[in-house]
């Protein structure tokens, strides 16, 4: 494409966010994204890309759907870190507290409270034992340290000797991550 187009993906990429999120966001701002077949490195796939004012749109309109804070006064820029945007929490549940209390649950969420509604779906007993301020590209890596050691029973689910020690990891692994703007531990 031009000099002054970027693919979705790479967009993405450089911004912590997900592929779907950015589509979502274009379509959402009537953007279309102009398309293009790639070469060999690309087996032919068609590749979406957007211009620098249009990716510009669609950070503005992350920024504004999820209250941007920038940590101190004077620290906004022109276009902070998207990845800042995606900030949510990093939870762990126990999804059986009384029949099965070492079975828990551990990842991020946007909206916390939608997220449990999902979850009770399949699992109506479900407690939130902790969630902490995260980013979304934190959780696979959070997500690894925190259930080294436990059995893996499905992608996000576990079985662990003590739900304290899972607790205690998550708590040292944030404690270590950069602080969140305007986030709040419970």
């Amino acid at each position: 494409m031009t000099d002054h187009s970027i693919s979705v993906k790479e967009f993405a990429e450089a911004n912590g966010l997900l592929r779907q999120t950015v589509f979502k966001t274009l379509k959402r701002l009537d953007i279309e994204p102009s398309k293009s077949r790639g070469g060999k490195q690309n087996r032919g796939q068609t590749i979406s890309y957007i211009t620098e004012d249009d990716a510009r749109r669609v950070l503005e309109a992350l920024a504004a759907s999820r209250s941007y804070q920038p940590e101190r006064e004077g620290d906004e820029t022109e276009f902070p870190d998207a990845a800042l945007y995606d900030i949510g929490v990093f939870y762990l549940l126990c999804l059986e507290p009384e029949h099965d209390p070492s079975r828990f649950k551990v990842g991020f969420a946007s909206n916390l409270n939608e997220r449990l509604r999902q979850h009770r779906c399949s699992a109506p007993f479900t407690q939130v034992v902790k969630t902490w301020p995260c980013r979304r590209l934190w959780e696979k890596t959070a997500i690894e340290c925190v259930t080294d050691g436990c059995e893996r029973l499905h992608t996000e689910v576990f079985r662990t000797q003590s739900l304290e020690s899972v607790e205690a990891k998550c708590a040292q692994f944030f404690a270590m991550m950069p602080k969140l703007a305007g986030a709040q531990s419970t």
